[in-house]
Order: structure tokens, then C-alpha cells, then sequence
């Protein structure tokens, strides 16, 4: 029994390997004297099957047995995960300086020369004895820390997945083709088959990925979301995997990677095809073998975690440029699923329109408006660039105009590239049903300030940095100015 499962009453386990009868007889006697629980075992294959059948706290092994050395079976230990921690003290009669290098590179931890001294014996148990315990409880405490930080990052993905959510609300409509996507999910739900999610952006893509995962055997588990597109180049590999304190410049401590904060549950790869071509390698790696490391680590772990992919990309396209692994482009491509944009499926305007007035009513906490046939009419004669999340905030800015009255929506035929233009144009012409209020709400605030980047990003054609760039124009640091366009989902179009 390993010290992990003990008590500190129960006596620590060892096992006295030695062919010699008489002094396997004296180390057994020896130990047991002084309260430790020995097993003898008379050469190296007896040794190897008493700790398959139960994990010592020390084992003290002769050098020179015949068929098997001490040697190696130390190294049949080591190789093996499960005894690969347990100290074994080499004991020989010869001393030399060479046999104590061979002993140490086999995986000993220390040599006694025969003839030996009891209380030489006893100390040198003793000491290593104390340095397993000490090194099992320092093992203890990474685990109980990594396991702390792995927690937190999870409930940091969690959040930010909650927050990407609120920009569709559920599955919602009853057209054909979400009834297809729906029969999709349901079939492909309960495997663990990679999903790659295609479609405009805005189409509601994570909301297929959230169901997958909420009707799948891993729904207990996690569900990690990497927007591969917001991951500056040179840290996809630490996102991804983790990284080791030391592994690189800013590497303070060890970090876990969403693959490790995923473990047993679900990663949705959003924007898959930004991922670069080096890292796409990798990647490759943990589809087909399950494996990865940590930057820094030498230490292979095992990826439990299913892969969902979205993309509104034309991977083949990216393959044939050289801009894709078409390898992996196979391996994410097991079960595609296409989520066709809102102008193909507009019978899903009415139910998704009286779910956003209801979303932002509560969300809002004001007055309920009313949604006419006339308005869901012309909502349903609108193209939708932006697709659902563009219909989220046309209905969103509507309900806090209406002032409980009917929802009006201005959605006139010029440029619909984005929602942010047009909102602008309703609130620079105001009409007597919206006179500019005396005082504005926080969520009017929020708005206005989300209206005014677009605005601004619009302006400066997206240009973040540098002279005639967003952050110049709105006199606020780049990096200021990145963190409120993710704050806002704001992205430069496709």
C-alpha cells in the first residue's frame, strides 16, 4: 500500500529483494523490528510481480541475482507509471565508483556496500523514507494549486461563454432548415464525433454547439469556448496546451490550457480556420493520438475532451490556398452542419423576434412593448447582414424607444453592413414618438458608447493603431481600445 492511502499509524511498506537466504532473512528481521510491514522476495521476477500486486513504500534490492540483475529491475520499474516513484536503494558488494553511476542512472536513489552496519541500514530507510513523504506532499499541493487555477479558468470560460450566448438567446423558430439543424444535433449529440459548424457570422453557430454539448454524455463536463480568432500568434500554443513557470517571457507561474480546462467535457474552436498552420499541427496531434504537452513540459497528458469546430470560412478554399492542413481539415470535418443565414430562413423572424422582446424587456427591466404584424412584416422584408445577432440588437434598441409603446423598426434599403450605421442614423433623426429623453439609463449609456466605437472603427476602416487608426481618433491607448471591442463583440467585418 502506497503512503498516498495511509494513515500515519499504519507501518510503511517495504519490499527486500536478495537472493542470498541469510541476508534476506537479516534485512526482513532487521525492518520488522522497528515496525515496518517487509515482503521478502528472492530474485528480480518475484520482486516485479509483488509490486504489480501491491506498491511499496521502499524497496531495498541486491545488485547480483542471477536471470535478472538489480539493475534491471529497477529499470522495468521506472518504465512503468505506477512504480516509477518508488525509491529503491541498491545493495552490492561491490562499491566502485562505476557500479554506483550504473545504479543512479537505472533509477536509484542510493547504494549500500556490504558488509553493512544495521544502523547504516535503518538511517539511510529512514531519510528516504521521509524525502517520499515530503516529495508526495509537495506533488499535493501543485495538484491542489493547478487544480485551483484550473477551476478558475474554467469559470472564466464558462462566463465569457454565457455573455457570447445572451447574443442569440436559445434555438429558437420553426422554419425547415432549423428543424433540420435540430434532426442534426439530435443524431450526432450522444457520439463523440468532431462537429464542424459552418455559416455567416451572427447565424447562432455556438448556440449548435451548446446543444450538441448540452445533449451529449459529456453534458456534465465543461464547455470551453477559444475564439481562435482574438489569440495573438505567438500564444495559440499557451491558450491551447498550457505552459510551465520559466517556459517563456511573462510565464510566472504554471498555467493550464483550455484543452486541460476542458478535460472530460467539450472545446468549441470558434473561428477555426485563423488557427496558424504551425499550431494546426498540433492540433492535428490531439485529434488523432489524444495527447499534448504543455510549453515547457516534458510530461505527456491525456485530452479527454471532444472537438467542436465553426468556421464561416471556405476551409476547401483555404486548403487549396496552402492555409489549412487538409488533414485536419478531415479530421474536424467528420460531421459538418450548416446554419443557413437568417434571409433563408425567415419564417424564423416571428418566433425569434417575441424571444428578443422578451430577453430585452427583462434584461432592460422596463415596460414590455408591443410587436404589431406590421412590424414583424417588415422586419421579415429586411436582408439581416448581421443575421440574428443583428436582429438581437435591432430588437434590443427598438424595445428601449418604444417606452412600452409598439415597436417600430427603421430599416431602410442603403448599406446594411452593419447594425451600428443604421442605429446611428435612428438615433440622429428623432421623431415625436422618440424625443431624446431627459436623462439616459445605464443600458442607453452602454448603447450609445458601443454605437460610437463602431462608428469610430467604421471611420478609420477598422485601422486600430498608428496615425488616422481608431485609438488615435478616439485619443485612447490601442490596447484600451482592443479590450472595448471585445467587451462589445465588436470585429472587423469579413
Amino acid at each position: 500500500m502506497s503512503t498516498e492511502n495511509k494513515s500515519p499509524a499504519t507501518p510503511e511498506d517495504i519490499l527486500v529483494v536478495d537472493d542470498t537466504p541469510a541476508n534476506l532473512r537479516l534485512l526482513t528481521d532487521l525492518l520488522a523490528k522497528h515496525d515496518y510491514r517487509v515482503r521478502p522476495a528472492s530474485d528480480g521476477a518475484l520482486a516485479l510481480k509483488s509490486v504489480a500486486a501491491r506498491i511499496p513504500d521502499l524497496i531495498l534490492l541486491d545488485v547480483s541475482m542471477p536471470d535478472m540483475d538489480g539493475y534491471e529491475v529497477c529499470r522495468r520499474l521506472k518504465a512503468d507509471e505506477k512504480s516509477s516513484r518508488i525509491p529503491v536503494i541498491f545493495i552490492s558488494a561491490f562499491g566502485d565508483t562505476q557500479q554506483k553511476v550504473t545504479g543512479f542512472e537505472a533509477g536509484g536513489v542510493d547504494y549500500i556496500t556490504k558488509p553493512f552496519e544495521a544502523e547504516e541500514v535503518l538511517a539511510r530507510v529512514r531519510t528516504h523514507l521521509q524525502l517520499r513523504r515530503t516529495e508526495e506532499l509537495q506533488r499535493a499541493y501543485e495538484e491542489i494549486a493547478a487544480l485551483k487555477s484550473q477551476l478558475e479558468l474554467r469559470n472564466d470560460y464558462l462566463q465569457e461563454a454565457v455573455v457570447e450566448a445572451k447574443a442569440f438567446g436559445d434555438l429558437v423558430g420553426q422554419s425547415g432548415a432549423l428543424r433540420h439543424i435540430v434532426s442534426q444535433i439530435d443524431l450526432v449529440a450522444p457520439t463523440d464525433a468532431s462537429v464542424l459548424i459552418l455559416g455567416e457570422t451572427g447565424t447562432g453557430k455556438e448556440l449548435v454547439a451548446h446543444e450538441i454539448h448540452r445533449r451529449s454524455q459529456r453534458k456534465d463536463g465543461p464547455l470551453v469556448r477559444v475564439n481562435c480568432a482574438s489569440i495573438p500568434r505567438e500564444l495559440f500554443e499557451s491558450e491551447f496546451f498550457g505552459h510551465m513557470r520559466g517556459s517563456f517571457t511573462g510565464a510566472v507561474k504554471d498555467r493550464a490550457g483550455r484543452f486541460e480546462t476542458a478535460e472530460g467535457g467539450t472545446i468549441f474552436l470558434d473561428e477555426v480556420g485563423e488557427i496558424p498552420m504551425d499550431i494546426q499541427n498540433k492540433l492535428l496531434r490531439v485529434l488523432q493520438e489524444k495527447r499534448y504537452e504543455r510549453v515547457g513540459d516534458d510530461r505527456t497528458r491525456r485530452a479527454d475532451v471532444r472537438i467542436i469546430a465553426a468556421t464561416n470560412r471556405d476551409l476547401k478554399q483555404a486548403v487549396a490556398a496552402g492555409k489549412f492542413r487538409e488533414d485536419l481539415y478531415y479530421r474536424l470535418n467528420v460531421f459538418p452542419i450548416n446554419v443557413l443565414p437568417l434571409r433563408e430562413r425567415l419564417d424564423d423572424i416571428p418566433a425569434l423576434a417575441k424571444h428578443f422582446v422578451e430577453l430585452s424587456t427583462r434584461d432592460l427591466k422596463i415596460a414590455k412593448p408591443r410587436l404589431t404584424r406590421a412590424g414583424v412584416a417588415k422586419l421579415q422584408n429586411y436582408d439581416w447582414p448581421g443575421n440574428v445577432r443583428e436582429l438581437r440588437n435591432v430588437i434590443e434598441r427598438a424595445v428601449i424607444l418604444a417606452r412600452g409603446g409598439a415597436l417600430e423598426f427603421d430599416l431602410p434599403g442603403a448599406k446594411p453592413e452593419t447594425i451600428g450605421h443604421q442605429l446611428s442614423a435612428v438615433s440622429q433623426q428623432p421623431t415625436a414618438d422618440s424625443a431624446e429623453p431627459k436623462f439616459l439609463t445605464e443600458a442607453e449609456m452602454e448603447r450609445r458608447e458601443r454605437d460610437n466605437l463602431l462608428q469610430v472603427l467604421q471611420e478609420a476602416n477598422w485601422k486600430i493603431k498608428g496615425a488616422d487608426g481608431a485609438a488615435e481618433l478616439m485619443g485612447v491607448k490601442p490596447t484600451t481600445l482592443l479590450a472595448r471591442m471585445k467587451k462589445w463583440g465588436l470585429k472587423k467585418p469579413a
